[in-house]
């Protein structure tokens, strides 16, 4: 079990500069700036006023965004402003992340200061967990703490390098997470029921095997079930078909109906429409029945059903993806129905961030389902059984 903050003596933080990987990585109005959703900061408030209350000066570091090199609309001040208001308290932003400026201005900080970094991604060395930009960073501090669960699957300079330098503990967030995602795969109440959705078989082809051998119930449904069903030789229309893996579809279909103790569930019919428009006009077809010339956008109200029964029985359900378009309104009801079902159910239930995260809070269940992960590919790999960088190094207790 990985140290947390609070395993450490509050003389471990009293006066001590403590560096936290946070990640700010928000969603942002193109035109504005202003932060569209600001629930990744809002999950790292308990560390931030853990080490406040215990008189830690408080170094933030996170990313935002994809840049190439300085870009000025991914600076971190729409994040210092938003973290100023949800804190009520001074938060000091720095125009860099390492450099002597930064230095000064961290030695200054009194007990119980909060500064944040510029965004760490203007740096190429970030991401290639450059060791001299990494001992750069920790230059800046006594202690690390991780807090950023997004991230722990890359071993990038300010989420795995620094641990090398400083003595790393996680945060409350990942604490919280590897509570409910490890408690679902290491001890589920039974029965155990995942769903994963998404648009292709590509990206969950690992997490379906490793699933497979844990669940009671496994539920495969989104736009990556007609790669399965075309592999099968079914008539899928314009459906998504990624034809590169259709002879790994058909494997993976024949072991999963190979296990034993496994019930499968897979969409019995499908809302088919002639393109991708929220103005064309959609029917309910069965898996034999789609046309040559229509595309299926979401599950059908039979599978609902299906799935729905299926969330009503389960001890613990752990979803990841979306069961079609769910971006388009129209398309989105068998996403919303499985949401609103969670939402009802008396289940442990965990959502594995990304696009399922997005469907919660769209669909406005998010408060009543037990988890919903801050990591799309960190929780994402967690479930595959992937070891995550950012975590495997920091102490064990």
């Amino acid at each position: 079990m990985k140290k947390c903050i609070s395993d450490l003596k509050g003389s471990d933080l009293k006066g001590k500069r403590v560096l936290v990987r946070v990640d700010f990585n928000v969603p942002q109005d193109k035109k504005t700036g202003a932060i569209t959703d600001d629930r990744r900061i809002r999950e790292s408030l308990p560390t931030i006023k853990y080490l406040i209350d215990r008189g830690a000066r408080v170094v933030l570091v996170s990313h935002l965004g994809r840049p190439a090199g300085v870009t000025e609309s991914l600076r971190m001040n729409p994040v210092a402003k938003k973290l100023e208001e949800l804190l009520g308290k001074k938060v000091q932003k720095l125009d860099d992340c390492i450099g002597e400026e930064v230095e000064a201005a961290v030695s200054k900080m009194s007990d119980g200061d909060v500064t944040l970094l510029e965004n760490v991604r203007f740096y190429g060395e970030e991401e290639a967990n450059d060791e001299n930009f990494a001992k750069k960073l920790a230059s800046l501090a006594d202690v690390y703490v991780n807090d950023a669960f997004g991230t722990a699957h890359r071993a990038h300079a300010s989420t795995e390098g620094v641990a090398h330098i400083l003595p790393g503990v996680c945060g409350f967030l990942i604490r919280k997470e590897l509570e409910f995602l490890g408690g679902a795969l290491t001890n589920p109440k039974k029965p155990f029921v995942a769903i994963i959705g998404g648009a292709k078989i590509s990206t969950k082809i690992t997490v379906i095997r490793s699933l497979a051998q844990k669940v009671d119930v496994l539920v495969i449904g989104g736009g990556m079930i007609y790669t399965f069903m075309k592999a099968q030789g079914f008539e899928v229309g314009k459906s998504l078909v990624e034809s590169k893996f259709l002879d790994q579809a058909k494997v993976i279909w024949s072991q999963l109906k190979g296990l034993p103790n496994l019930k499968l569930i897979v969409p019995v019919d499908h809302v088919v429409v002639p393109e991708l428009n929220a103005d064309a006009p959609a029917k309910v077809v069965g898996n034999d029945a789609i046309p040559a010339d229509m595309l299926g956008v979401d599950i059908g109200p039979e599978t609902v059903k299906l799935i729905k029964e299926e969330i009503k029985n389960a001890g613990t359900v752990v979803w990841n993806g979306p069961m079609g378009v769910f971006e388009i309104e129209k398309f989105a009801k068998g996403t919303n129905e499985v949401a609103k079902a969670l939402a009802e159910s008396k289940a442990i239930t965990i959502v594995g961030g990304g696009d399922s995260a997005s469907a919660v809070e769209k669909a406005g269940v998010a408060d009543k389902i037990s988890h919903i992960s801050t990591g799309g590919g960190a929780s994402l790999e967690f479930l595959e059984g992937k070891e995550l960088p950012g975590i495997a190094i920091l102490q064990e207790k």
